[in-house]
């Protein structure tokens, strides 16, 4: 199967410990939709993510980037079920509410999600991520 975006192997073992250090604790399921964040970053070519080709620039962007790089979660190598996990994102599966999303959070003790977050739109909430979507107009559809 074709990727969606191009990668390297040393970028697939980032993309599943990034996967791993934001969304653990929400099993394969959360964690294959951060992996959609991020995909869809390289994807876009819009906001702060316009001069974003590649998986690496995608994970270590400053700012903007992702929280979890700075976790030990991250810092671990990833197992080969992580890194199948990382190859479905990067060979084109989406999961709602992540399908056209570019960001997501936690809130803190479950509250619930913000309506918008950076002007965008909530798409939706799994266990204790939110997901936010371009606003109609803003960027063109990812899918």
């Amino acid at each position: 199967m074709a990727s969606v975006v191009a990668y390297t192997s040393k970028e697939l073992d980032l993309l599943a410990r990034l996967m791993r250090a934001e969304a653990v604790g929400e099993g394969e399921y959360g964690m294959l939709m951060v992996g959609n964040v991020g995909v869809n970053r390289v994807l876009t070519d819009c906001f702060t993510f316009r001069d974003i080709t590649s998986v690496t620039q995608m994970i270590f962007q400053n700012p903007g980037g992702f929280a979890g790089v700075s976790s030990q979660q991250f810092n671990q190598g990833s197992t080969i079920k992580e890194r199948e996990l990382a190859e479905r994102v990067l060979n084109g599966e989406y999961y709602y509410p992540a399908t056209n999303a570019l960001w997501f959070y936690s809130p803190q003790n479950n509250n619930p999600c913000i309506a918008s977050w950076y002007d965008q739109s909530l798409a939706g909430r799994y266990k204790n991520h939110c997901f936010y979507r371009p606003n109609d107009g803003t960027c063109p559809p990812l899918h």
